[in-house]
């Protein structure tokens, strides 16, 4: 009888174990979690707001020490170690790296192009199909690329990711942007391209991308550029007015007369050489 018991046992246990290993294989991701207590064939259910807590861990470190040492030398075990997490838990929620990467940047993204979208609403609405004037456009895109990341005390840090994002060939979020967010930032093309009618494709582009290079360079360096103003000119300066006064530099470089022939730019960038 106890023989049979402990047969029937063992065959029940085997066949627990096996269901478990099919549903944690083939549950969403998202669905409740499980895992074992002290015994493996005793389930127990993983409260959601547990789940919550490891993926809000791992984006928190993913961001900053992407931030501090870049994406290609952040490994996935620098980030499980400094999470307090195991490595499954990473690849159980995201899948990848390339896949992390892209949930720490659509923690910004997401409420931005949310943000964005209605800013362009309401000026679109305001103008009732006049032209948008540049410096409201420059400035409507200025503050709400700034409000999440302000508002989540890591404007330095998200200024430095997207730093990272240009400079360390990450062609996946390029792909990335364009497949999740293209709309909004087509909006504000078409807009910017209503309002510099005289400027060529190529050279809004490179206007456009000397304009965020500038504001990238100002504000992942924030803390120590403040200290170096109050140190020489004793002024502290908010993020506020750092965009009132980013506003009619940036306005000047996308409204500047077009440069010199190209010749001309050969003939001065040999005289430099």
């Amino acid at each position: 009888m106890f023989a049979d018991g402990g047969a029937h046992e063992c065959h029940d246990r085997t066949r627990l174990a096996v269901n478990l290993h099919h549903l944690m294989r083939e549950s969403p991701r998202g669905a409740c979690a499980v895992t074992y207590d002290s015994s493996p064939f005793y389930l127990t259910r993983v409260p959601p707001m547990a789940q919550t807590d490891t993926v809000t861990r791992i984006l928190d470190t993913a961001e900053v020490l992407f931030a501090e040492r870049g994406f290609a030398e952040t490994s996935l075990r620098n980030i499980t170690s400094k999470a307090k997490v195991n490595l499954a838990a990473v690849n159980y929620h995201f899948g990848s790296k390339k896949s992390l990467i892209q949930a720490v940047f659509a923690r910004y993204l997401d409420p931005f192009s949310e943000r964005f979208h209605a800013a362009l609403d309401s000026i679109e609405q305001q103008y009732a199909g006049r032209q948008v004037p540049l410096e409201v456009l420059l400035e409507v895109m200025a503050r709400t690329v700034l409000e999440v990341p302000a508002e989540r005390n890591s404007l330095r840090t998200f200024m430095r990711l997207l730093g990272l994002a240009y400079t360390q060939g990450q062609g996946h979020m390029r792909r990335y942007i364009r497949e999740h967010y293209g709309t909004v930032f087509s909006r504000f093309a078409e807009l910017l391209k209503l309002a510099t009618p005289d400027l060529p494709d190529n050279e809004r582009f490179w206007r456009l991308h000397f304009m965020l290079g500038s504001v990238i360079f100002t504000f992942s360096g924030l803390d120590a550029l403040r200290d170096i103003e109050e140190a020489e000119y004793g002024h502290h300066t908010t993020v506020r007015e750092l965009i009132q006064h980013m506003r009619p530099v940036v306005v000047a470089a996308m409204a500047a007369p077009l440069p010199a022939s190209l010749g001309d730019g050969e003939a001065v960038t040999q005289a430099a050489s």
